[in-house]
Order: C-alpha cells, then sequence, then structure tokens
C-alpha cells in the first residue's frame, strides 16, 4: 500500500465522516424550517441569524444534558447500544462514489473512499443489516417494557422492509450487469438514462422500504410517543440519545444518496467531465431533493397502524418488488 494512497483514504475518510456528523446537525435545523414551513409558522429562529446555530446550541445541551442508565439495565450492552447503532450509519457510504477521478498535482484521485469496488452493493446490504442489533440490544438493555416493545417492533419492520430493500438493488444491477456503483453510475449518463426512468416501481419501492428502515414517519410505529413513549430509546439521555438520534438522521443521508446514485444518474450532470468537482455538488443537490421528499412525507402522511405496517410490507412492497425483479430480468434477456 503505498503513502499516497493512503493518504487520500485518510482525508476522505474524514472529511465524509465530519460531513455526516455535519450532515446530521442541519438536516435537523433543514427539517424543522421545513416543516414550519409547510405548517405555516416561523420554525428556530433565535441562535445566530436564521437559527443557523440552532444545531450547535442543541449539540451543547446534549453534551452538557445529565446521562441516566436505569438500575436494572445491562450497562454495558446500555452503553454500546448507540455505538453499534450509529457506525453502520457512518460506514456504509464507503462504496458511494462521489465523482469521477481527477488529477491533482499529478496524482489520480478517487472521489470516494472505495467508490470501485466489484461488490458495492453487498457491502451497504450487509453494513446497513448491522443497525437492527443496536436497536434491538437498546430496547432489551434498558429493561423498560416500552423500550423493550419499541426494540421489537423495530426488528420485526427492518428486517421485513429489508427484504424489499435487497429486490430494489436487483433492477440497477440487472440494467447495469454489475455490482459495482461506479459502473452502475457510469451506465447512467445523461439524463434520459437515469434508471428512475426504466424503474420508476424499483426506485419507489427503494424510497419506501429506505424510509421504513430509518423508521421515519409514516413508518415510526417504533418510536410512536403516544404508546411507547419513545420507544427504544426512552431511556437514554444526553449524548446517548444524541448518538441514536444521529444515526437516524445519518441513515436518512445514506438512503438518499444511495437512492440518487442508482436510480438519478449518480455524481454525474452536466459539465462533469470538463469540471470533475461538479460530481459532488451535483450529487449533494440530488440527496438533498430526497431529504426534502422524506420531510414532505412526514408532514403530510399518518403513522401507520403496526398490522397494517407489517402487512404493507409482506403482502404489497414484497410482491411488486419480485415482480420488478422479474419483468426487468426478462426485459434484459430478451433485448440482451
Amino acid at each position: 500500500m503505498d503513502i499516497p494512497h493512503l493518504v487520500e483514504w485518510t482525508i476522505e475518510s474524514i472529511v465524509i465522516v465530519v460531513g455526516l456528523i455535519a450532515g446530521f446537525a442541519y438536516l435537523t435545523l433543514f427539517e424543522r424550517k421545513i416543516l414550519a414551513r409547510i405548517q405555516v409558522r416561523i420554525g428556530p429562529n433565535r441562535a445566530g441569524p436564521w437559527g443557523l446555530l440552532q444545531p450547535v446550541a442543541d449539540g451543547i445541551k446534549l453534551i452538557f444534558k445529565e446521562e441516566l442508565i436505569p438500575n436494572r439495565a445491562d450497562k454495558l450492552l446500555f452503553v454500546l447500544a448507540p455505538v453499534i447503532t450509529v457506525v453502520p450509519a457512518l460506514i456504509v457510504l464507503a462504496v458511494v462514489p462521489l465523482g469521477p477521478d481527477m488529477m491533482i498535482f499529478g496524482h489520480n484521485v478517487t472521489l470516494g473512499i472505495a467508490g470501485d469496488v466489484n461488490v458495492g452493493v453487498l457491502y451497504i446490504m450487509a453494513v446497513s443489516s448491522i443497525a437492527v442489533y443496536g436497536i434491538a440490544i437498546a430496547g432489551w438493555s434498558s429493561s423498560n417494557k416500552y423500550a423493550l416493545m419499541g426494540g421489537l417492533r423495530a426488528t420485526a419492520q427492518m428486517i421485513s422492509y429489508e427484504l424489499a430493500l435487497g429486490l430494489a438493488f436487483v433492477g440497477p444491477i440487472l440494467l447495469a450487469n454489475s455490482m459495482n456503483l461506479m459502473d452502475i453510475v457510469n451506465a447512467q449518463r445523461g439524463l434520459l438514462g437515469w434508471y428512475i426512468w426504466l424503474q420508476p416501481l424499483g426506485f419507489i419501492i427503494f424510497l419506501l422500504a429506505g424510509i421504513a428502515e430509518v423508521n421515519r414517519d409514516p413508518f415510526d410505529m417504533p418510536e410512536a410517543e403516544q404508546e411507547l413513549t419513545a420507544g427504544y430509546h426512552a431511556e437514554y439521555s444526553g449524548m446517548k440519545f444524541a448518538l441514536m438520534f444521529m444515526a437516524e438522521y445519518d441513515k436518512m443521508i445514506a438512503v438518499s444518496m444511495i437512492a440518487a446514485t442508482l436510480f438519478l444518474g449518480g455524481f454525474w450532470g452536466p459539465f462533469v467531465e470538463q469540471i470533475p468537482l461538479l460530481g459532488p455538488v451535483y450529487l449533494l443537490i440530488k440527496t438533498i431533493f430526497l431529504l426534502f421528499v422524506m420531510i414532505w412525507m412526514r408532514a403530510t402522511l399518518v403513522r401507520f397502524r403496526y398490522d397494517r405496517l407489517m402487512a404493507f410490507g409482506w403482502k404489497v412492497l414484497l410482491p411488486l418488488a419480485l415482480v420488478n425483479v422479474v419483468v426487468t430480468a426478462v426485459i434484459v434477456l430478451v433485448g440482451g
């Protein structure tokens, strides 16, 4: 392993992790502003100009807030659960290409930590499934029946919707004939080449299943305040709660970025070949748009009843995902 590549990967890793942490902070502000505008109110506007320092104020509050551990809790697992939940959200984007290769001081730089991995899609599916353990452990270790019920609900929901989510990956894989995310992105050059036009059903299934994976409205039954007093993180406070909160919002960013990569052409856009640095900008714009859609859904749709939520995953999304895979495979086989 040569030193330049090691330095490149280290810098890119730091940029992505810091970007996700900052993204989590300001995504909360973005969400509160959008919700306020939809509900015809003001939103955060006290901390700093236009409320821009509100995430900083919230972070300081959580840092100095007293942390409590229930007497009957499994203390080791109680502390580890937030870490197990947040780490996959920080490393899942390692294989997502952020832009085309570019030359810097005579050195070829790949925009992305490991954007040219042959099994990048498998990596995403494997890493994203680890978060289930953190949520289940958080609910069980809290020694609280409401937290335990939230953990069980979250586990059942995430496992159920992972099946449809995994099948939604298959459409782009078949069309690009590769599990390498860079190959999938390169196959979508040009607006008309985006896979959303060829896979509209796959895109909708991916987005809905992704929202269910991160427990967002209308799939937020694991943390339904009216029933479970905040669900699996009911006993968490201070920085442990902040880590749980950060995992949810970073997974929102990850789902949006992966959806943009698979179905919206990734980093490709006008003049990217001439100015490679435009690639990350286009990917960021597409990601922000999908995040806005998630927030819009939260402001518009009501929460599912739990039995209907599970039925929707097993009886609607999963069969549609299977049909989409079969139809795509037949078209690719006949067209090839």
